[in-house]
């Protein structure tokens, strides 16, 4: 059951007093709707006092994020075996660029220049680069960029085939994009 989005986000300071179903909407504004983004960055907002701007609180999640791909490394223990299969159900919240059914109010809204004109090349590398990265989802922020410059970025990793390069820039965006939603939010 989707939840109406608020106009703002609160004031940092007071994320901690929020009810759990108000902070996971924060979550979903900030990143996509993920059970294990709930599960990882819930527990930081009871950390009262803790952050001092949303900017912060991104920096902690990005750390958050990146842990998994430490803990799924070939060298790390067994403690965290589903590591990986976490960050990638993570990266994997965002919508296909390009796709016509978008979840998400502010992902609809970034990617509205990708949607014009024949879908099929997008399609295309999609599917490529998730047959090149098993279990991604390629996320960017789009920023602006039109068409064209996010598909040759596409083109670009999917030639480099480096999947550790792929999650680390993964991570990178979604909190690129979630650092350009809480700055729209707080404005609004």
């Amino acid at each position: 059951m989707a939840t109406v989005a608020p106009a703002r986000l609160p004031a940092i300071s007071s994320l901690s007093g929020l009810s759990l179903a108000q902070q996971t909407e924060i979550l979903d504004l900030l990143f996509e709707p993920s059970p294990s983004i709930h599960e990882l960055l819930l527990p930081l907002f009871r950390k009262k006092g803790e952050f001092a701007s949303y900017d912060d609180f991104i920096t902690e999640a990005h750390a958050v994020f990146s842990t998994l791909r430490t803990d799924s490394s070939p060298t790390s223990s067994d403690e965290y075996p589903d590591a990986r299969a976490k960050l990638h159900s993570i990266l994997g919240s965002h919508p296909r660029l390009g796709a016509k059914k978008v979840e998400s109010a502010q992902s609809a809204a970034e990617q509205a220049q990708l949607q014009s004109g024949d879908g099929s090349e997008l399609a295309a590398l999609n599917a490529e680069y998730e047959k090149t990265f098993p279990g991604l989802r390629y996320v960017v922020f789009v920023n602006g960029r039109p068409r064209p410059v996010i598909m040759e970025n596409m083109r670009e990793r999917i030639a480099r085939g480096d999947i550790s390069l792929e999650e680390q820039e993964g991570i990178q965006a979604m909190c690129d994009i979630a650092r350009d939603r809480a700055a729209k939010l707080q404005r609004v």
